[in-house]
């Protein structure tokens, strides 16, 4: 890589990590340790606590690419367990699959007490690759989940898709647009749950005022934009969506979620929308804890698992 390309990348990922803090979401550095201070506050990066009796399977490939890596985190004796797949956020350019954020909580409440093999995808970022090219990725993560889910102990009928931040907007995008996970190779999946996206609807997004942030990963061409958006792709077929948001937020990304729901539902899917009075940040970090949030959670993958025969 050349000094000029080095330096953008380095720029861009500054700005993104910026952005997602100013969103205070708790974005990490890639494959990074321990903590970071931005502004007087401290932010965990890539630390997952593993707690007794889960088993950690670190790295294992999906594509050709470093960044296209997963870690699974099963129980001992896991047989026929349902499967989590998580995609981290961070601004479609950072981000960490092993960030305590991404992980910790969701770990210790789905594989320690509920007994679910958990999956964090890592994905190629941008510039290295466009929007479009990091949700084939995921697709092609959930496509090798499928596939090797018995041989963690899983079912591979019992997969939900979840993503935060941009993450979610990636797996917003496979929903809507279902040919672009049998693309793949994927097979249906369960549901999806979508953690606080206000991008679901890029192409109204990027014409309205928002953060430079949008620009890098979006860019000026308006038939991209329609490519990448969950609204302007939006066909039948999808799977059953939960849309978490942040109604503190003040970017309408409740009133997009609505939105995206209705349009989501007159294309024949089912949807439904979760608004919480909790930061962007919070709604990843927080899902896994006690309370009520992580139990409509867990309400509305038992509901679509025991639609279709789960147990």
């Amino acid at each position: 890589m050349n000094p000029t390309t080095n330096m953008r990348m380095r720029a861009l990922r500054i700005t993104a990590t910026l952005a997602c803090l100013l969103l205070a979401g708790l974005c990490a550095a890639p494959h990074a340790q321990g903590t970071t201070r931005w502004r007087g506050r401290t932010f965990e990066v890539g630390t997952p606590v593993v707690p007794a009796g889960v088993l950690r399977d670190a790295g294992l490939p999906y594509g050709p690419d470093p960044s296209q890596r997963l870690d699974v985190y099963r129980p001992a004796q896991a047989r026929q367990a349902p499967v989590l797949v998580m995609v981290h956020g961070g601004g479609w350019m950072y981000g960490d699959r092993a960030a305590a954020s991404v992980v910790d909580a969701k770990i210790d409440h789905w594989v320690r007490e509920r007994g679910f093999v958990f999956v964090s995808v890592g994905y190629r970022l941008v510039p290295q690759v466009g929007v479009l090219q990091q949700a084939e990725d995921i697709a092609r993560a959930l496509a090798l989940v499928q596939a090797q889910a018995a041989t963690w102990g899983a079912d591979p009928r019992q997969v939900v898709l979840m993503g935060h931040s941009a993450g979610a907007h990636l797996v917003a995008l496979l929903s809507a647009a279902p040919e672009l996970a049998r693309a793949q190779g994927v097979l249906p999946w369960r549901a999806t749950v979508a953690l606080d996206s206000a991008a679901l609807d890029t192409v109204a997004l990027m014409q309205r005022r928002h953060l430079p942030l949008y620009d890098r990963a979006f860019g000026s061409d308006p038939a991209l934009w329609a490519q990448i958006s969950p609204t302007a792709r939006l066909a039948p077929g999808g799977p059953p969506m939960l849309l978490v948001c942040s109604a503190p937020r003040r970017d309408d990304a409740c009133g997009q979620s609505q939105r995206f729901a209705q349009a989501f539902r007159a294309v024949g899917g089912s949807a439904e929308v979760l608004p919480l009075q909790l930061g962007h940040g919070q709604i990843n970090a927080e899902l896994g804890m006690a309370g009520g949030y992580t139990a409509a959670v867990d309400r509305f993958i038992d509901r679509h698992r025991a639609a279709t025969g789960g147990s």
